[in-house]
């Protein structure tokens, strides 16, 4: 096979970056659920949406375009730091003697360290373009509030950040990223909104959520007309814009005449996996491939593999549209697990659809196995994921070995989206031996589902 002979790292040059998103609402046989207004339960409409996003992002989210094309003041500063390198992992495959030939996609090349950038440049742009001025937002393990605030900085606007409380205590440093560019950074839940203070008086060491920081965010956006709010996940023209990963792959893998036998990507809110997926799910249901297309999620966060595909808030608060998506409630608070970008109630609207569908496959795995993967890829690839990734390298390297087993020469693709340069009191508690993992239980599920909204 051609993939015997594959370089180590596969590169595009500047003038084949892709300059087109791809929709896959276009190709999918049936169409995904709407959002509905949280008081009319009506479908939401572009008004609905108005006081968080500006129009050119309403009409991407609602959009059946199959391709949009990227703008060039957006292309300008993607440049920075794309194309991405695609990288056969050889040597992680030696470790594992394995005949299965690993590839990762890998964006931790972008000047905040993941895969965010590719949203969050569009979104600061489109707001630039309408005469918005700042932007506010949440973010989990800090990765989208620096991605946003490197965006913002490029277009001179102001950026707020609500942090997750157990992030902003463990993650310092993704602070102080955020505040070289310019951003103004919150622990939430904060003393600057109502919910905020309501959480706090209850419990003054409150870990947050992502849904709480979401409903602050969206509150000060909404009583600030010079502002909107801009989101790293879940929302389809999110989706949409990281797309960009797996185009590029595509072409990268097509130069050395592979196609993935298996595809698998870690799964919080789902813009990673479905950046990479989308476009191969696209062939696949063209009849050009066939892959396996695996979701991966921690075990503490199972919002595919024990969540309920129901309408739900995206937010704690309840002030966000209601979108049909697999969650484990609103309500939710989440174990302060390493993998703070994937500690999310729900899962994103187009990716729950695409499971509900049975079109990919989705598996929970716990901490400890991820970063145990994790410490053998930095120790034979020599780069050290973020928390996030490494449940995808568990995935890849629990199919490396069963191929090991069955002998098989599959083809594995996985998007290692962000470094962990600023996780590495993560890697302490792991190799100290203090790192454990929690397995949520269906009564825990069971008490935040209780508030979910029952419709239809």
């Amino acid at each position: 096979m051609a993939g015997h002979e594959t370089p180590k790292k596969i590169l595009l040059d500047e003038s084949e970056m892709p300059t087109q998103w791809y929709n896959i609402v276009a190709d999918l046989p049936t169409s995904p659920p709407p959002a509905l207004h949280p008081g009319t339960l009506q479908p939401a409409g572009p008004e609905d949406f108005a006081p968080l996003f500006p129009m050119a992002l309403i009409e991407q989210e609602v959009s059946t375009e199959r391709y949009i094309d990227i703008p060039g003041g957006v292309l300008d500063v993607y440049r920075l730091w794309r194309p991405s390198p695609l990288f056969r992992a050889r040597r992680l495959e030696e470790a594992l003697g394995t005949p299965a030939r690993i590839y990762y996609k890998y964006e931790g090349v972008s000047p905040a360290g993941s895969h965010k950038p590719n949203t969050s440049v569009p979104q600061a742009w489109y707001n630039h373009q309408e005469g918005i001025t700042r932007l506010t937002t949440e973010t989990g393990a800090g990765q989208w509030g620096s991605a946003l605030a490197f965006a913002t900085a490029q277009y001179g606007m102001e950026c707020e950040v609500w942090q997750v409380a157990a992030s902003y205590r463990t993650k310092p440093y993704r602070r102080t990223m955020m505040e070289i560019w310019g951003a103004t950074v919150h622990s939430s839940p904060s003393e600057l909104t109502e919910f905020g203070r309501g959480l706090l008086a209850q419990d003054p060491e409150h870990p947050g959520s992502l849904g709480i920081a979401i409903s602050e965010a969206v509150a000060q956006c909404v009583a600030d007309p010079n502002a909107r709010y801009a989101l790293g996940s879940v929302l389809n023209h999110v989706l949409l814009h990281q797309t960009i990963i797996g185009e590029e792959a595509l072409l990268q893998l097509a130069k050395v005449g592979e196609t993935p036998d298996v595809l698998v990507g870690c799964t919080g809110g789902g813009s990673n996996f479905g950046g990479l997926a989308f476009p191969f799910l696209r062939e696949k249901l063209a009849g050009r491939m066939d892959p396996v297309i695996r979701c991966v999620e921690p075990a503490a966060c199972p919002t595919l593999t024990k969540g309920e595909y129901r309408y739900d808030f995206g937010d704690t608060a309840g002030m966000t549209p209601l979108m049909k998506m697999h969650t484990l409630g609103h309500s939710f608070i989440p174990e302060p697990i390493h993998a703070g970008g994937l500690r999310y109630h729900g899962m994103a609207p187009l990716v729950s659809h695409l499971y509900d569908q049975g079109m990919v496959e989705a598996v929970a795995i716990g901490q400890t196995e991820c970063f145990a993967g994790a410490v053998q890829f930095a120790r034979t690839e020599g780069i050290v994921p973020a928390p996030e990734p490494t449940h995808a390298i568990a995935a890849a390297v629990r199919e490396a070995l069963a191929c090991k087993e069955s002998g098989e020469e599959k083809v594995i693709l996985t998007a290692l989206c962000g470094h962990g340069h600023l996780d590495l009191a993560s890697y302490d508690q792991y190799l100290s031996g203090r790192m454990t993992d929690y397995e949520l239980s269906d009564a825990t599920i069971a008490e935040a589902m209780a508030s979910v909204p029952v419709i239809g």
